[in-house]
């Protein structure tokens, strides 16, 4: 396993680091973790050298963490960075606040510490609740304690509030998600960059959008890997794109199988900062522009289409519309699903109040008709 040490942590952490949002499940409930099968997948990744162990307080309907606790006894613990997040928006609402929750965490985790503690999904809203609840002076004090050794946040909104975020604490660490397709989404390469120049080290999530850019791939990008001078599959392809950058502490990966362990292990044990040549890269960009090019509807995501008098969420509609149409898999499916039937598309009535108001004057109304066809 290739290890990188970042000045602000000191340590080595792998370059692989195992994330426990998508572990293995009995009967394709999310809160029906397999617990055995779990812990086995996340010891075999820690006996081959992964040490930076990644949960949070709402995966799997809460159980994430007790499952982790479990899996790091019997000396395990002492074998890897933990990494959990604080969900501010919940710790609002909590009976003992920020404290309450993370005593919570250490219960289930099993220990009296945190390694890497971040504040989970920091957004706009979010980052004002996160003030509001005084999280910053809380991780100073925790810090300070001796109960979070590194801290962190998690982030899933604009450039502009990443750079507000990363510039308004001292921070050991960020989380961003980062693939080849989503190079300037979010924080994107120019937040890995922001936060670099300041030497904060990143996490990765979501390097391979949730397994989507190594399935059902399209006929010209799988004729850009077929063509390569290096055979790799797109998995490798993925996942040594995003670890050539030096900004890179960690990159997450939610294996369930021991196949998807394996694999990550061999390519992030030699996959160093740096190590792609130019053309390499200049190939992998191109397959995230043909991907990008099968994005049917150019939403941006402005919400200035917003509010719906009808309560839909147009922006995630349109997010499913465009997933749909680039990968044609059942996550969209399932996205759709998990939509209240009172916010879905088929309560849509054609007003085009949403389009009079689009900057990219899409053709918002007609959209939502074409998601019902596809999912009702």
């Amino acid at each position: 396993m290739q290890y990188r040490t970042f000045d602000r942590i000191g340590v080595p952490v792998s370059t692989l680091g195992y994330g426990t949002m998508r572990l293995p499940v009995i009967g394709g409930v999310d809160a029906n973790i397999d617990e055995a099968e779990a812990i086995r997948l996340i010891r075999k990744a820690i006996d081959n050298g992964v040490n930076y162990v990644d949960t949070a307080y709402m995966y799997h309907g809460g159980h994430s963490e007790e499952v982790f606790g479990k899996a790091l006894l019997d000396c395990y613990r002492e074998r890897t960075y933990l990494a959990t997040k604080m969900p501010t928006w919940l710790a609002r609402n909590h009976e003992g606040k920020l404290e309450g929750v993370f005593r919570d965490q250490l219960r289930k985790l099993e220990t009296d510490r945190v390694d890497f503690y971040l504040l989970h999904n920091q957004t706009k809203r979010i980052w004002e609740i996160t003030n509001e609840l005084g999280g910053l002076a809380w991780l100073d004090e925790k810090r300070k304690n001796g109960q979070i050794r590194w801290a962190g946040f998690s982030f899933h909104d604009d450039l502009h509030t990443f750079k507000k975020i990363i510039d308004a604490y001292d921070w050991d660490f960020c989380q961003i998600q980062l693939n080849f397709m989503d190079a300037h989404y979010q924080a994107g390469l120019e937040g890995l960059e922001y936060a670099g120049k300041k030497g904060i080290p990143v996490v990765i999530m979501e390097p391979l959008k949730g397994g989507r850019l190594a399935r059902n791939i399209p006929a010209g990008v799988q004729a850009l890997w077929d063509n390569a001078k290096a055979k790799r599959s797109a998995a490798e392809w993925g996942l040594r794109w995003v670890a050539n950058r030096p900004e890179v502490m960690t990159i997450l990966s939610g294996m369930n199988a021991e196949s998807q362990i394996d694999e990550n292990i061999r390519v992030l044990s030699d996959a160093a900062p740096n190590s792609l040549s130019a053309e390499e890269v200049a190939l992998v960009d191109k397959a995230g522009a043909i991907y990008n090019g099968l994005i049917k509807a150019s939403c941006t995501a402005c919400k200035y289409c917003m509010p719906c008098p009808q309560r839909i969420v147009i922006p995630d509609m349109m997010d499913i519309y465009n997933e749909w149409h680039i990968f044609h898999d059942d996550n969209s499916r399932a996205a759709y699903g998990r939509t209240p039937e009172h916010q879905r598309p088929s309560v849509c009535v054609g007003c085009r109040q949403c389009e009079e108001k689009c900057p990219q004057h899409l053709p918002i109304a007609d959209i939502m008709q074409e998601l019902v066809q596809i999912f009702e």
